[in-house]
């Protein structure tokens, strides 16, 4: 375990024994399945109270193949340091990771605590696989 990352969550506990390789990592996707992640979520200003639009505008970056990766973290707290560099995007939102996916679809990748010295890149194929566990076929 990195010594400036002190786990704070069950998720980031399973995150680190599978990365030392103490669970497989089909282990660890059945916590990343079950648990709540912090999606960071543009603040659109509103007018006069209302909502200027509908949905929220989660934090997307583009790689370096043009993909979209959707940026989420193990907690709100684990984002503070990433999205002062992405203004308007210092709120966001706790939810279910399927929720997330069944939300936002399929299509993109998705970096789980990026620029932090625990954390996970998933491409856009095992976005697919992991949106299609649970479901029947």
């Amino acid at each position: 375990m990195p010594d400036d990352f002190t786990p704070q969550n069950e998720l980031e506990r399973r995150l680190i024994a599978a990365q030392e390789g103490q669970i497989p990592p089909e282990e660890f996707i059945a916590t990343l399945v079950g648990s709540e992640v912090f999606m960071p979520v543009y603040e659109k200003h509103q007018i006069g109270g209302l909502q200027t639009q509908q949905a929220a505008q989660p934090l997307k970056l583009t790689g370096e193949d043009g993909n979209e990766i959707l940026v989420l973290f193990t907690s709100p707290e684990r984002a503070k340091g990433f999205v002062k560099d992405y203004p308007g995007y210092g709120g966001g939102l706790v939810a279910d990771f399927t929720w997330i996916l069944e939300k936002l679809g399929i299509g993109y990748a998705i970096s789980l605590n990026p620029g932090l010295p625990v954390g996970i890149d998933f491409e856009a194929q095992d976005v697919a696989q992991i949106a299609g566990r649970g479901r029947p076929n």
